[in-house]
């Protein structure tokens, strides 16, 4: 696969798995639930939280032209994706609205109370809300 599509892979992925709009992710950052919640890197016990710092950068990205991002850019949204894919596979029971588990997760860009998180591979979120879930017939094998 060439690198070109790889980053156009990465850039789909990257805007399924953060839901949260610039704007609204920089108000999120600035709650005490957002900036109070994730780990701290080793030896740091105060200051900023790794996935704070992340939510900081994402808001960077988001704001920026696909054209201008570069290959950091492209590995901390692979970073992104894999982040939000692993804990959304760790959702706790019940109602998660006041949890620290979706804190962490909106730190990161993704809401999980939105959209659910359309598969790797399969139709980006907005062709789903554009066109359905496709047919059972023209779905591929189960993940």
């Amino acid at each position: 696969m060439k690198s070109d599509e790889q980053g156009r892979d990465t850039y789909r992925e990257f805007t399924d798995a953060v839901n949260m709009k610039p704007g609204e992710l920089s108000r999120w950052l600035e709650t005490e639930e957002s900036q109070h919640v994730g780990w701290r890197r080793k030896g740091k016990q105060s200051g900023e939280t790794v996935g704070h710092e992340s939510g900081r950068r994402i808001v960077n990205l988001l704001r920026r032209k696909r054209a201008e991002l570069s290959e950091a850019d492209f590995r901390h949204m692979r970073k992104v994706i894999g982040y939000v894919r692993r804990h959304m596979a760790q959702r706790p029971s019940g109602d998660v609205r006041d949890t620290r588990w979706r804190y962490s997760l909106m730190n990161w860009g993704h809401d999980p109370l939105k959209a659910p998180l359309p598969p790797p591979g399969g139709p980006s979120r907005r062709a789903l809300e554009r066109h359905g879930t496709p047919p059972e017939s023209r779905r591929g094998p189960a993940r």
